[in-house]
């Protein structure tokens, strides 16, 4: 199994990132898929995570209303579109994937695969 993270890099506070995550060698639409980040000198921390249809989500609140997840089940995708920015969202990004049903669990554990991680900064 991998996820292959992309998207990331340096903007603006205000400014605005997609994240893409490609999975292979899983049955993608039997997997929950989510994304969480980590500071330097911080826990992993959850950001996002949506079903297996990609219809019901669930967002960590510092985020909602500013980040969008979505899945493209035929593109074995998923994203995270990030925008209006801010300086307490750098981090690195992880995508993860969870063969279970449960889109609500926050805890990393719960996520059996991770991709290797994509790097946002958002300069102030």
């Amino acid at each position: 199994v991998q996820l292959q993270a992309s998207g990331g890099g340096l903007v603006q506070t205000g400014g605005s990132l997609r994240l893409s995550c490609a999975a292979s060698g899983l049955i993608f639409n039997n997997y929950v898929m989510a994304w969480f980040r980590q500071a330097p000198g911080k826990e992993r921390e959850f950001v996002s995570a949506l079903d297996r249809s990609g219809v019901r989500k669930n967002y960590n609140d510092s985020v909602k209303g500013r980040f969008t997840v979505s899945r493209d089940n035929a593109k074995n995708t998923v994203y995270l579109q990030m925008d209006s920015l801010k300086p307490e969202d750098t981090a690195v990004y992880y995508c993860a994937a969870s063969p279970t049903t449960n889109f609500y669990n926050r805890n990393p554990t719960g996520y059996s695969y991770w991709g290797q991680g994509t790097q946002v900064t958002v300069s102030s």
